[in-house]
């Protein structure tokens, strides 16, 4: 059976270019937003969403942590790390020199900062809604370039003018598939969670945090999201390796359970799967 598989679009921006690699065979289901993509699985629209959750320069995506905090049932599944590699490109018959804007999302004007200022200091810089809508918005206009990926520039018939504009060629974002269900142990996994305190006293953190240290899980990550009822507290987010199947981690977490006033499981799923698009 076909999978349907929804993701932030329109069209040629960096999700779609996610979902493909993560599942070519699979029917695209575009959404606007990532909730509206989270959405689509529970409307019955799409079995999987994949969305945005950290890049490497920029952090965390806080729409995608709030969102499995806050307002969804769905878990984590799987994950992919997508370079990000910014092209600059214009409409048929633009030569460089004639370019006088640049359009492109506000995170990718943001991440070829020092190539714009560098190439063109004098260009108005303009942010649109996407990517996608950056090459939409300067096609047909000769004096215009837009910044976005390559499948952007195949689908609205634009030519590439340079490759790899971006600043840091270390740049790539990390995406994860949502679904009802998360994924089977493959012996080669994560698990994450969040969890929250009640009340605030010296150490309640660490004391917590130890229970993995002292039976040997590894912690990937650590970070902090306001917990929207009390200000100054917080909600951690943490991922660990091993599967919540696993005997020890199934242990570990029915202990840090009891440190806490709440946790929730968002999913084991295998380790990151690695792009090299």
């Amino acid at each position: 059976m076909t999978n349907r598989l929804s993701y932030l679009g329109p069209k040629g921006t960096y999700s779609e270019q996610a979902a493909i690699q993560y599942d070519n065979s699979a029917i695209l289901v575009a959404r606007s937003t990532i909730p509206l993509a989270a959405d689509a699985i529970n409307s019955d629209a799409a079995d999987e969403a994949i969305v945005p959750i950290e890049n490497s320069l920029g952090g965390a995506v806080v729409e995608t942590l709030d969102l499995l905090i806050h307002q969804s049932g769905l878990l984590i599944k799987n994950e992919i790390a997508l370079p990000i590699r910014h092209c600059l490109m214009a409409s048929p018959g633009t030569e460089r020199s004639e370019i006088r804007k640049i359009y492109s999302h506000p995170q990718s004007l943001s991440q070829c900062r020092q190539y714009l200022s560098r190439h063109f200091p004098e260009c108005q810089l303009v942010a649109s809604l996407s990517n996608s809508a950056a090459v939409e918005e300067m096609n047909g206009d000769r004096y215009s370039a837009a910044i976005a990926g390559s499948r952007a520039a195949a689908l609205y018939n634009a030519n590439i003018l340079e490759e790899n504009v971006e600043d840091n060629p270390t740049n790539a974002t990390r995406f994860v598939v949502l679904s009802k269900n998360d994924h089977y142990p493959t012996g080669t996994d994560k698990t994450s969670i969040c969890f929250e305190f009640h009340d605030d006293a010296p150490g309640i953190l660490v004391t917590a945090l130890g229970e993995f240290s002292s039976k040997g899980i590894n912690l990937n990550k650590i970070e902090s999201r306001p917990n929207r009822l009390v200000l100054g507290r917080y909600i951690f987010l943490v991922d660990i390796d091993g599967h919540r199947s696993d005997d020890i981690v199934r242990e570990t977490l029915s202990a840090v359970e009891g440190h806490v006033s709440s946790m929730k499981i968002l999913g084991s799923y295998p380790k990151q799967i690695s792009s090299s698009i």
